[in-house]
């Protein structure tokens, strides 16, 4: 058995280019996880992925030409169903060993090889063989068909591909693309495998135009990289040519000067990476009239149109120049920047109309238009809907602030969805907000609602960021509230992977905005605004669920923040917590309580008391209240007298929001609980005196969990 490194690749028709490396990766994965399950390659075998927008490949290091042998023992069946009284082999037996392969000419020479061994509450008969490994070429045959078959195809393409055999005719193929090559190399030699009606060989293509030689021969799997750059003008790895493209932008941007660097967009780069299979970045320009136009129209045209990289100055400021990443690199570039720069102008004229047009008509004058829009089959018009926002914002306006926030915060609602239904979003649906502000500000309203109308939308995403000013958060709020209760309302609830409204990323909004702005706002406040703001009977009431869905999200987002189970079951679940504004306080404290060495006694004693209390509760409430002249025993007497000195102290530390201060005051009561609890029967059977044991645990219970419910620290 030897080893050597392997080589497959798929020659084919131009890939989806924002799915190929997806699929390149996922094509290597599988190959070399099937290899590796059929001992042709090992956990210390490399996968290297390749992917260029007309090939998909992987390189595989320490491939045998043959697996190892493999011993196995399978059960075949009872030894009493296998075996007769007097120890002969059944027909049930010999039919199994038959189908197993075994030599059963001699009936008891084959029972004689046989293992018994217990099996459970029964005896059982139990067939050692070995397993001849997998040659290469079966081996390899298996994982290529599996690799193609698991391959995250956007969208699968059916072909006809004539037959190689003696009778002419054409068999249908069904792949992302159309594929014209197969190429299988272990060492140097050809794998006889086949794929997609392909046979494999030692050669591929290059670049259609300015490959050195076709085809492009392949002398062994190692020089298959180094082979097609040189000879076929390809860098066949995806990370490579993304690094490339990345060198040149940087290159390119410094040749323009003045601080010019070009625009930041992962998925624009990864995009353009699958489009050309050996990048030359080239420097182009457009009028500088066009720069009147809000820099986001004509950075959102030219990515999304013509793939483009925008240039902008150290200010962050779009320039009139743009870089192109071209696929052909010819002595004389000036044809590739002439053509380009023809090609964007009409775009970018075109976003000049729709904005001179746009600023034609106020805001205010589109609102009757959204009365025209529809939003949703059950919940009306987007008219209505903004109606709603604007009866929800005035609410949680109220609470927050004086007249100005209320006046600002309602004309922001009921401008926010104008821009809809102005010809730039037609055109540009991601810029809806965004154009909204720039018009606002045309028509003279002022940065605080200009900006307000623009962020409405945020968090767009996770990571982005929140409403600069407290306008924009009472509309944004407003805005997502409206889409979670009407949503929750009419039932259109999240199901699994299925969340066609973004109602998780809208709940994470909302709970981003409570916490990191750190408003004095209830949950509960603002959800009962919310279901206020709709007409009698438009929706139902699902407060219950979408209470829950919060909670739900609340700690996902606090896990994902790196805090701990416990921690976060502890501090959701704290007594009387109305606002998430403390939350980060809360946890904080409840990290360095844990961290105490008097922790783990507290908590466990917490739990006890909680136990104790719901089991007394089910008679009646418990009045947190203690007669001292009732505390009969010196652990109950020393516990009052620990919560008369300390509980005043840490309930002002709580009060001044210094969470961990007041949790480590209450540290100190770990030796009077512990005592308590060791020489105290809280079920005395006086009853006067075991109301006032509860009491004392009430008083305690309250004091304890004020910053959190410390007993879901308990192990």
């Amino acid at each position: 058995m030897t080893t050597q490194n392997l080589l497959v690749e798929l020659f084919v028709e131009e890939l989806p280019p924002k799915a190929l490396q997806k699929l390149g990766d996922a094509f290597a994965t599988v190959l070399g996880d099937q290899l590796k399950a059929q001992g042709l390659a090992t956990g210390a075998s490399v996968v290297t992925p390749f992917a260029s927008p007309r090939r998909l490949a992987a390189h595989v290091t320490a491939v045998a030409d043959k697996a190892a042998d493999k011993a196995v023992q399978q059960k075949l069946m009872p030894v009493t169903v296998g075996l007769d009284k007097d120890g002969n082999a059944t027909p049930a037996l010999l039919k199994k060993l038959q189908a197993l392969g075994a030599d059963v000419s001699n009936p008891a020479a084959a029972v004689a090889a046989l293992k018994r061994a217990q099996d459970g509450k029964a005896e059982a008969l139990f067939y050692d063989s070995v397993v001849p490994g997998a040659t290469l070429a079966a081996g390899l045959q298996k994982a290529l068909d599996e690799a193609i078959a698991k391959l995250p195809i956007p969208k699968v393409m059916s072909y006809q591909l004539e037959t190689d055999c003696e009778l002419p005719g054409w068999t249908s193929v069904n792949f992302v693309r159309p594929a014209h090559g197969l190429v299988a190399l272990h060492g140097s030699t050809v794998v006889a495998v086949k794929a997609l009606g392909l046979t494999a060989g030692n050669s591929t293509q290059g670049h259609r135009f300015e490959a050195a030689v076709s085809p492009v021969v392949l002398k062994d799997a190692d020089n298959y990289a180094a082979t097609l750059q040189k000879d076929g003008a390809v860098i066949a790895s995806f990370a490579e040519r993304k690094a490339e493209i990345v060198r040149q932008l940087a290159a390119a941007a410094a040749k323009v000067g003045n601080g010019a660097r070009p625009i930041e967009d992962e998925a624009l780069l990864d995009e353009v990476t699958a489009l050309v299979e050996r990048p030359n970045v080239v420097i182009c320009q457009f009028e500088e009239q066009f720069l009147g136009v809000p820099q986001e129209c004509l950075i959102l045209t030219m990515k999304a149109n013509q793939k483009y990289f925008p240039l902008l100055d150290a200010a962050g400021k779009l320039t009139n120049k743009f870089l192109v990443v071209s696929n052909i690199s010819p002595e004389d570039t000036s044809f590739v920047t002439g053509g380009n720069e023809r090609v964007v102008r009409p775009r970018l004229a075109d976003a000049k109309f729709f904005f001179d047009q746009d600023r034609k008509k106020t805001l205010a004058s589109r609102v009757e238009g959204l009365g025209k829009v529809v939003y949703h089959n059950k919940l009306g018009t987007q008219g209505e809907r903004v109606e709603r926002v604007r009866a929800i914002a005035k609410a949680i306006a109220q609470q927050l602030g004086d007249a100005q926030l209320v006046q600002d915060a309602d004309l922001a609602a009921q401008l926010a969805k104008t821009d809809l239904v102005t010809d730039m979003v037609g055109e540009f649906p991601e810029l809806q907000g965004i154009m909204g502000g720039y018009y606002a500000l045309n028509d003279g309203l002022g940065e605080t609602v200009a900006n307000a109308i623009e962020d409405h939308y945020k968090p767009r995403f996770a990571g982005d960021t929140l409403p600069r000013n407290t306008a924009g958060v009472v509309v944004a709020l407003a805005d997502k509230l409206e889409t979670l209760v009407g949503m929750f309302g009419i039932g259109n609830l999240p199901t699994g992977d299925r969340d066609p409204f973004a109602l998780r990323r809208h709940a994470l909004g909302v709970i981003r905005m409570l916490m990191e702005k750190e408003l004095p706002l209830g949950f509960q406040a603002i959800a009962n605004a919310a279901y206020e703001g709709f007409s009698p009977g438009l929706i139902g009431d699902a407060r219950t669920d979408l209470s829950l869905f919060f909670f739900d999200r609340l700690k996902g987002y606090l896990k994902d923040l790196g805090y701990g189970s416990s921690e976060v079951e502890a501090v959701v679940n704290a007594q009387g917590m109305t606002t998430w504004r403390d939350v980060p306080a809360r946890l904080a404290a409840v990290r360095a309580f844990a961290a105490l060495p008097e922790s783990p006694a507290l908590a466990a004693a917490n739990k006890r008391v909680g136990n104790i209390l719901k089991k007394a509760e089910v008679e009646g409430p418990v009045d947190a209240h203690v007669n001292p002249e009732l505390l009969q025993e010196k652990a109950e007497q020393d516990l009052f007298a620990a919560l008369q000195r300390f509980v005043p102290e840490a309930n002002a530390q709580f009060d001044a929001g210094d969470y961990t201060a007041s949790l480590q005051t209450l540290a100190v009561l770990r030796a009077p609980v512990d005592a308590f609890f060791d020489d105290v029967m809280v079920n005395a059977e006086q009853l006067d005196v075991r109301m006032n044991r509860l009491g004392l645990l009430k008083m305690l219970h309250n004091a304890m969990n004020r910053v959190a419910d410390l007993s879901r620290l308990a192990v």
